[in-house]
């Protein structure tokens, strides 16, 4: 009977709701932050259409561009130069509407516009209008994978040797604060002012012009060399001028920005406890000094990942490097919207998954993130 009245009177137990349960909070959290990056990039990604045509200018050249090219065939023709002038004009019309039916532009561009947003979501880059891809063919997808590797390899190769070198430069340099090397780098930053291609045409004359000892621009010599170790060491000779003038344009202001950052947080009280209770200098540097920054060397890791699929616009050009950055040079020469916007939409979905993922890998290198993580009790 005692039992009873206890069990009776005990309060109930409360049970938590799934929204409030870990797992509740993270699907949550996921959900809410991937239906804001998709808003997020299909407003960039209408932007990036908007921009393109320029107010419908690049409608304009397009069409002067069919009526000039319809002409000129047909003039070219005997046959079309012995109708009457009402009946080769009339055709001249037939071919130019045909033509920009094929195209497009007998709709409006605000419809365009849609069209070329949902299908651009869905990766339907469609076909480019001026460019071909080096077996002929217009579809941007086979144009932007033709020159994919040759941007993941000039910017895989420079970028990845300017990150690693500069933050374990920089790290060495944090321990030797106020020597000649520290101030001879301090010196040296301003350099990175001039941009890459101003360091690629320095090159280029020095070394392919002067000395002749490196190529002036291209992926490979013409011929290329037949032999698979010859044609990739022939591939490294060519890549040593651009990426060197990449590496050269950036390496002293990046070993500066990582140096002080490690010493404000070589500075921190933690970071003297450690040294006062006798620690090792590896040891404090792993522990109080890398682990905090590591979240800040995730984040430009990732944000460079993403710069390995966009290439340099005029870098490649200065080196005739067949990248995508040539490539969306190229493009915008030509008023070639589908290749500008393929371009971009590539690009916006790796920002928007680089960010979405780094939330998470942030939590895992750091105790003090949580993801999903409320204010509710």
């Amino acid at each position: 009977m005692a039992t009873e009245t206890i069990s009776a009177s005990s309060p109930p137990v409360a049970k938590k709701s799934f929204a409030n349960t870990t797992f509740g909070r993270v699907a949550r959290y996921t959900l809410v932050r991937l239906v804001t990056l998709m808003v997020t990039l299909v407003i960039a990604v209408y932007l990036t259409i908007l921009i393109a045509n320029m107010g419908g200018y690049v409608d304009t050249i397009m069409r002067n561009e069919i009526r000039d090219t319809m002409s000129q065939t047909l003039l070219a023709n005997p046959t079309f130069r012995q109708l009457a002038p009402e009946a080769r004009q009339k055709l001249i019309q037939e071919k130019i509407a045909l033509e920009e039916q094929r195209i497009g532009l007998d709709q409006p561009f605000a419809i365009r516009s849609v069209n070329y947003l949902r299908n651009a979501l869905v990766l339907n880059l469609g076909r480019a209008i001026h460019m071909n891809s080096d077996s002929g063919s217009r579809q941007v997808r086979l144009i932007l994978l033709e020159r994919l590797p040759a941007t993941l390899l000039l910017s895989g190769v420079s970028n990845l040797v300017l990150f690693f070198a500069s933050v374990f430069i920089a790290l060495s340099l944090s321990r030797k604060y106020g020597t000649f090397l520290d101030k001879l780098t301090i010196a040296f930053s301003p350099t990175s002012s001039a941009p890459p291609w101003f360091y690629g045409i320095f090159f280029i004359v020095l070394f392919a012009g002067v000395f002749r000892v490196l190529p002036f621009g291209g992926l490979v010599d013409s011929p290329p060399p037949a032999n698979p170790i010859d044609y990739g060491l022939n591939v490294l000779k060519h890549l040593i001028l651009p990426a060197s003038a990449v590496i050269i344009s950036s390496i002293f202001l990046s070993i500066y920005n990582w140096r002080t950052f490690f010493l404000i947080y070589s500075s921190e009280d933690y970071v003297d406890m450690a040294r006062a209770k006798g620690l090792p200098a590896r040891d404090i540097e792993r522990r109080y000094i890398l682990r905090p920054t590591l979240p800040t060397i995730i984040t430009n890791f990732a944000l460079l990942v993403i710069t390995l699929w966009t290439g340099f616009t005029i870098t490649e050009t200065v080196f005739l490097w067949p990248g995508l950055g040539r490539t969306l040079f190229q493009s915008i020469g030509l008023y070639d919207t589908p290749v500008i916007v393929g371009s971009t939409i590539i690009s916006a979905y790796l920002l928007a998954i680089t960010v979405f993922l780094l939330d998470f890998v942030y939590a895992l290198v750091d105790p003090r993130v949580k993801v999903g993580s409320g204010n509710s009790k």
